[in-house]
């Protein structure tokens, strides 16, 4: 039998983005997952052979190199077919490990480049990264097509190297999860203590201000004092930017602030939301926009590479220029203002969702890939 390993840094991924296609994999192939020790609960129920390292998701020079050596000895030991990464760390090592233990296919998937909005040495540094990791790798994945574009055109790709699946996404959108809910949107609206009939503004991601989180609340601000009807829901751990820094710039409106710092359901507040926002400076192809789609729930986003392929402007949603807060402020306004707008948005959405990144046209997409190469 065949046998592939799944390399990302954190359960959290693996659970998120890989569990459809680890499991579709099982059915064929030996698979082995690697990551990191934090929320191991979250691989039960996989059909998988998991081991742990302890895989520092910041840069940790010596702590690397341990994992590196690690990851060498295990690829050699196992005589992996396939070794496919997934995050830039675990990309970077997970590509060197392999490369230098002779597993014969190499993928790497880019889900979104941190790079991207680094200035100086470490936007060098970073970039270099990641051209390493594409010289290393025999096959590149990238997760939307305006993604693949930007890398090549930066010098990270040679043009034709890498592939997208289907329309793009790294696991695309399950509609049996992912839906309008009537009965949802009432409960967790009451469990929030929010009224059923305000207008909710919907954030679900990591608090830090690559996301844009600073100019979401300065933003919010100006729309809640002058929409006594508008809520403002977060949804996501805080990184680089705290909730109580979102509050103190949101001063007199924070009472309309609620903040949820985990959850494993994300489809329930996509229900009960009537706009999603992500005012990102980076992204891969986020899939909050898919997922929030597929709840007949209207984007608007900043017109970023990668976002640009998860709403069609002017239909699914309202894009802004990245950093323009009077630019998102007016955006969210005009969804705000006009009810029906945002359903015909909202219902377009989900058609576009569900006709171009289902879940299973990624998964079916994947294991024809790894057929593909194992049959050469």
């Amino acid at each position: 039998m065949k046998k592939i390993c799944y390399v990302a840094t954190i359960p959290a991924a693996v659970n998120s983005f890989l569990r459809d296609h680890i499991q579709a994999a099982a059915e064929i192939y030996s698979v082995t997952i690697i990551c990191n020790f934090e929320d191991q609960h979250l691989l039960d129920g996989l059909n998988a052979k998991i081991i742990f390292l302890a895989i520092e998701r910041k840069p940790s020079p010596w702590k690397d190199l341990q994992v590196l050596f690690k990851l060498f000895k295990l690829f050699r030991n196992e005589h992996f077919d396939i070794v496919h990464t997934h995050l830039p760390k675990t990309g970077l090592l997970g590509m060197l490990a392999a490369r230098f233990a002779g597993v014969p296919i190499r993928i790497n998937t880019f889900h979104g480049e941190v790079w991207a909005t680094r200035t100086g040495w470490r936007r060098r540094v970073l970039k270099l990264f990641d051209q390493l990791v594409a010289l290393l790798a025999t096959n590149i994945l990238v997760v939307s097509p305006s993604e693949q574009a930007f890398l090549v055109k930066e010098g990270i790709l040679p043009p034709g190297k890498a592939k997208v699946i289907a329309a793009g996404s790294i696991c695309g959108v399950n509609p049996a999860r992912f839906h309008p809910d009537a009965d949802v949107r009432c409960s967790l609206r009451n469990d929030l203590g929010i009224a059923q009939a305000a207008t909710v503004i919907l954030f679900v991601g990591r608090l830090n201000w690559d996301k844009g989180m600073l100019d979401l609340a300065r933003a919010f601000n100006v729309i809640a004092k002058q929409n006594p009807n508008v809520v403002l829901l977060l949804v996501g751990a805080e990184e680089d930017v705290s909730f109580s820094r979102i509050q103190a710039l949101c001063a007199e409106e924070s009472d309309r602030l609620h903040y949820v710092k985990f959850t494993s359901t994300p489809e329930h507040y996509m229900a009960a939301a009537d706009i999603f926002c992500l005012p990102s400076y980076r992204e891969g192809l986020p899939m909050t926009i898919l997922e929030s789609a597929a709840c007949a729930v209207p984007t608007v986003a900043s017109r970023i590479y990668g976002i640009t392929d998860a709403v069609a402007e002017g239909k699914t949603g309202v894009l802004f220029t990245a950093g323009d807060i009077a630019g998102l402020t007016q955006a969210l306004l005009k969804l705000i203002d006009d009810v029906h707008l945002r359903q015909e948005m909202g219902k377009a959405a989900k058609k576009r969702a569900l006709d171009l990144f289902p879940s299973y046209k990624i998964t079916a997409g994947i294991m024809d890939l790894y057929s593909e190469l194992l049959a050469d």
